[in-house]
Order: structure tokens, then sequence, then C-alpha cells
């Protein structure tokens, strides 16, 4: 399994970008898939993530209606479009997979939960 982030780049507060990853080495229509990002000096968090049924979408609290997320099973692709972005926004983001698709609903939020990893985007906010 392997995961290509892209679409990362320096924008200015207020403005927007879509970050994609696409997949390959498997099928990943029916496993559950999420973006994480990592700030300098901190901790990597959850951002967002979308169920194997691709019925339901996650968000963390500091990004719920500014970012979406979606994906396209005949691309094998998941995207983040992220709007309204913010300084706070500046971290490299990662994107994820539950290649095994032994994911439970409950753990969705959770690095765990998920055993494959992109190479990370930088996402530079600037003021």
């Amino acid at each position: 399994v392997q995961l290509q982030a892209s679409g990362g780049g320096l924008v200015q507060v207020g403005g927007s970008l879509r970050l994609s990853c696409a997949a390959s080495g498997g099928t990943f229509s029916r496993v559950s898939m999420g973006w994480f990002r990592q700030a300098p000096g901190k901790d990597r968090e959850f951002v967002a993530a979308i169920w194997r049924t691709g019925s339901s979408t996650y968000y963390s609290d500091s990004v719920k209606g500014r970012f979406a997320v979606s994906r396209d099973n005949a691309k094998n692709t998941m995207y983040l479009q992220m709007n309204s972005l913010k300084p706070e926004d500046t971290a490299v983001y990662y994107c994820a997979v539950d290649a095994r698709g032994s994911m439970i609903l409950s753990s969705i939020r959770r690095e765990g939960s998920y055993s494959a990893w992109g190479q990370g985007t930088q996402v530079t906010v600037s003021s």
C-alpha cells in the first residue's frame, strides 16, 4: 500500500487549498481514510476522516465548517478541501488509510487505527 499526498503550498490567510491523496497497491473503496497534521513542535493531530462507506465524514473542532474531506473511489483518491485558512493551519499534512479494513468507528480519530501513511505535504498560511 502506498499513499502519495500532494497539493500543499503557501497561501495567504483566508485562502484555500485542496490536498489530494492518491492510493495504490490495493482496493480502497471499502476502507476508511483520514487526514492528520503536525505543526512544528507539536504532536500530530487528527484533522478529518471519511468512513469506509463514504457516507460519513468526521472533523476536528478546529477545522469543522472550513475543511471538507471527500473521496473518488474510481481514482483511489481522497481529497481535503481547505477554505478560510488560518495561520494555525500551518503544518505538514499526512493522509492515512485503514488498509486492513478493521477500524471501528469510535477509533476513527486515532492514529493507531490507520495502517498506512503518506509522506506528508507542507501547508503554510501566511498572515
